[in-house]
């Protein structure tokens, strides 16, 4: 069974709206309310007091430290903003899959698609999970200079949970992040590419929602996990690097899935994959089905 030339494209416009029906789970609090020595009320301190913020400065404050994501998404629904990338930055994430070579998300300031490398320590298995929100520093040197993944980018740290996104918030996000299909998938045909032809002008990730249900299957020859689906009018086969995925063959005792076992083994019904361009193996770059996706 041998992997399929496809012609999908890919567009990872992550515009925003105005909805605020979203519901989060919050295992942090908020922290607005830390004093902050570099304000401007500290300007105004007598015999070891500072005089109290007016109501205005307060609420500037508190835009800028909140890590509430849900402001953050109203934030980025009224104004148009680019993700920061000087070292030292801070970010509050969407994680859509997560491994040790590579971690996808969405800025939820900009709800702009980014490729995070994080620094887990040695035999540490990424521990956040899909749809968790992580607070991020980008390293001194983020290293954004990968003509295969020019989202890519460097953290200092490793991510720290804030919450969880779920309802109609995220499924109305994820709706804005779904790729057209005007072309190749990822911006070049076939299954894989020389390294040295990317040029850093093309995505190297998109939210597919297919037009078949897909498969997940499992390769007799390597052990490998594949997913098929039909994208327009083609049919696309993708090695899966989805954990889940791949225990969900296990854990049904079977080499194929689809329909109701499909969803039934992975514990909901998939609606959207999402497909990266992988780091360079052998001097090549390959498509590869990062996460199956919920509808949210």
């Amino acid at each position: 069974m041998d992997p399929k030339t496809d012609s999908v494209s890919s567009d990872t416009d992550a515009g925003g709206d105005g909805d605020s029906g979203a519901v989060f789970d919050q295992s942090a609090p908020d922290r607005t309310d830390q004093p902050n020595d570099t304000s401007p009320e500290a300007e105004h301190m007598d015999t070891g007091q500072l005089e109290a913020p007016t109501e205005e400065a307060s609420r500037r404050r508190t835009a800028e430290t909140t890590t509430d994501p849900t402001s953050l998404l109203r934030r980025s629904a009224r104004r148009t903003e680019r993700v920061p990338t000087a070292g030292g930055s801070t970010l509050h994430l969407l994680v859509l899959s997560s491994t040790l070579e590579d971690t996808t998300v969405v800025d939820l300031a900009t709800r702009t698609v980014m490729r995070v490398r994080v620094p887990w320590p040695e035999g540490h298995e990424p521990d956040i999970s899909t749809f968790d929100v992580v607070e991020v520093t980008l390293a001194d040197d983020p290293e954004r200079d990968d003509l295969a993944r020019p989202e890519a980018t460097t953290v200092a740290d490793l991510p720290r949970h804030v919450g969880t996104l779920r309802g109609r918030h995220l499924r109305k996000l994820l709706r804005r992040l779904v790729a057209s299909p005007d072309g190749p998938l990822l911006g070049f045909p076939g299954p894989s590419a020389p390294y040295w032809e990317f040029r850093g002008f093309r995505p190297s990730v998109a939210i597919i929602e297919p037009t078949r249900r897909p498969q997940l299957i499992r390769r007799q020859a390597d052990g490998t996990t594949w997913v098929r689906f039909g994208w327009d009018r083609d049919d696309v086969w993708l090695p899966v690097e989805d954990r889940n995925a791949a225990r969900a063959l296990d854990a049904a005792r079977r080499e194929r899935l689809s329909g109701k076992s499909l969803a039934t083994a992975l514990g909901f019904e998939p609606q959207y994959l999402l497909v990266t361009v992988s780091p360079p193996r052998d001097g090549h770059c390959y498509k590869v089905c990062a996460a199956v996706l919920p509808r949210g």
